[in-house]
């Protein structure tokens, strides 16, 4: 298995309906990609000051799948369209499990 892990922060500016309209459309994409085996999207709790704002945490069977997965015109769509005109910080990982 081969997982990677997004962390998001957004702009000041950015808006209740648009950090939701991000997780609405980025949980469509295991609907539109068959390569995700798994694919989990999460809102900070607040807890803590200064944490990131959204986790996205997505396995594949391996690499292969999640290049499939990094540049399907379906997630590039999310990135381009919901989520670059608000995110403020971005951190990835990728990982075998």
């Amino acid at each position: 298995m081969f997982r990677h892990i997004v962390l998001l922060t957004w702009t000041e500016d950015a808006t209740a309906e648009q950090k939701a309209e991000v997780a609405a459309q980025l949980a469509k994409l295991p609907g539109a990609i068959p390569e995700i085996r798994r694919y989990e999207i999460g809102v900070d709790a607040g807890v803590n000051q200064g944490n990131h704002e959204l986790a996205v945490v997505a396995d594949f069977d391996d690499v292969d799948g999640y290049l499939v997965y990094r540049d399907h015109p379906a997630h590039i769509a999310v990135i381009t369209d919901y989520m670059k005109p608000i995110v403020a910080t971005r951190a990835a990982l990728q990982h075998q499990l």
